[in-house]
């Protein structure tokens, strides 16, 4: 099987609006506009995966029934948009939670890179030629602990991280302009904004080196 490449994303403030600790399925809210970037890249033949941490699972807040419920209802969203998931990787794991199972501290849990890597092995991906784009820095030092390349997606909750393991090569402003940054690099779009940043953030040596991937 040829290696691919694939776009990693976050749910929960990257694909859908941001809740806290989601439970039913008409809680997961696309991002509009969301439907051609992700074809553009789809048709590009990378694999497109969520990764998603879910430690309401180990606090009890909803079963796994639910939540397969949930990203069957995403698939969903997506298929209507002519988008199709490649794979859903989540990790049930919390330390603080209260099914004693769960309750541990774990590697695949972000921004441990675990399911990020058996992605790769799972679905033959090169992640050194694939992307991950999540909303906060645990995302991103998940993606760079992998070897990815990563975008932040600037919800306003990040401050400037101190360590290049936790510094994103790309910022975006909305998770349409991430996609269509990975689509510039990738010499398959338009050109867009690549020097954004936050609001209070400067460009330091650590971003500089960030962008030297």
């Amino acid at each position: 099987m040829a290696v691919k490449r694939g776009v990693l994303l976050d749910r929960d403030g990257t694909l859908v609006y941001p809740r806290h600790y989601p439970s039913r399925p008409d809680e997961l809210q696309l991002y509009p506009g969301l439907g051609p970037e992700l074809r553009l890249l789809q048709a590009a033949d990378f694999r497109l995966v969520v990764v998603t941490n879910q430690g309401g699972l180990a606090h009890g807040l909803f079963s796994p029934t639910a939540l397969d419920a949930m990203h069957a209802y995403l698939d969903a969203q997506l298929q209507r948009q002519g988008v199709t998931l490649d794979a859903v990787y989540y990790c049930p794991h919390h330390p603080a939670g209260i099914i004693p199972e769960l309750a541990v501290n774990c590697d695949c849990r972000k921004p441990q890179p675990g399911m990020l890597l058996r992605a790769a092995a799972e679905l033959n991906l090169d992640l050194e030629q694939s992307w991950f784009v999540g909303d906060i820095l645990d995302d991103i030092e998940a993606g760079r602990r992998a070897q990815c390349r990563t975008v932040l997606v600037d919800l306003g909750t990040e401050a400037v991280p101190s360590a290049e393991l936790r510094t994103p090569h790309f910022i975006a402003r909305t998770t349409v302009h991430a996609l269509q940054i990975i689509a510039v690099i990738e010499q398959l779009g338009d050109p867009v904004e690549l020097d954004y940043l936050p609001q209070g953030w400067q460009s330091s040596p650590v971003q500089e080196a960030a962008r030297g991937y």
